[in-house]
């Protein structure tokens, strides 16, 4: 029985909290917040697709340094 109080407490406190939710220093950021329409949606997408691929030809690119050059590099102190 000791697991069900400690879990309707914490229940309970958690439930506290989220009802201050919109009403605090974020209340006034939740009710400007808007759903973004076609043309933000499309523009975000571009950006994060973007910024994945350049840290993907990044990280690629230094993979590729890291197993390839270091032979390159020893055959001309050989």
């Amino acid at each position: 029985m000791e697991i069900i109080k400690k879990g309707q407490q914490i229940q309970v406190q958690l439930e506290n909290k989220m009802r201050t939710v919109g009403k605090g220093k974020y209340g006034r950021i939740l009710k400007m917040a808007r759903k973004p329409d076609k043309e933000q949606y499309k523009k975000v997408i571009q950006i994060c697709g973007a910024g994945i691929i350049i840290i993907g030809a990044l990280g690629f690119t230094i993979f590729y340094l890291w197993n390839y050059l270091p032979p390159y590099i020893q055959s001309f102190f050989t």
